[in-house]
């Protein structure tokens, strides 16, 4: 019990100073904030019906499997670039710049809320390097499943 009296008034301090501190401007962001600025290299794997102006034969079963095998792939360390160049529905190289969410995009960049959703959502919680996925989803990802490397 001494160690809960004396535990908790320790962190009740340590919390009100952290709230003073960002009241006052001296506390940085989290390390978990999302970058102004990315730029990713994505491989569209989409299905029957979900891409206009494609004639796309594979079913949506297919697609997701191809999709997961391009991901384990990727994270391997297979050439992605090449991964995308054989199998983007997309215009290889499919790589494009966002900026974040009330950020100004720079030349060549594009506003996150301009993107598909789950494209951003993925591709901002991505180190640089890292490889990520984002499922088909009606509202989010419409066109089928993003295989997506953060490369900036």
């Amino acid at each position: 019990m001494i160690i809960t009296r004396i535990v908790l008034p320790a962190l009740a301090v340590m919390a009100a100073g952290a709230v003073v501190a960002l009241a006052q401007g001296t506390q940085t962001a989290p390390a978990t904030a999302e970058p102004e600025h990315i730029q990713v290299q994505h491989c569209l794997v989409s299905f029957t019906g979900k891409l206009p102006g494609k004639n796309i034969s594979r079913s949506q079963e297919e697609a997701r499997k191809l999709a997961y095998d391009i991901l384990a792939r990727a994270k391997k360390g297979e050439d992605f670039d090449a991964l995308v160049k054989q199998h983007t529905d997309d215009q290889h190289p499919g790589i494009y710049g966002m900026a974040n969410k009330g950020v100004s995009p720079a030349a060549g960049e594009y506003p996150r809320q301009g993107m598909v959703a789950a494209f951003g959502d993925v591709g901002f919680k991505l180190k640089v390097g890292d490889v990520g996925i984002a499922d088909f989803d009606e509202k989010a990802s419409p066109y089928g499943y993003h295989v997506i490397k953060r490369v900036k």
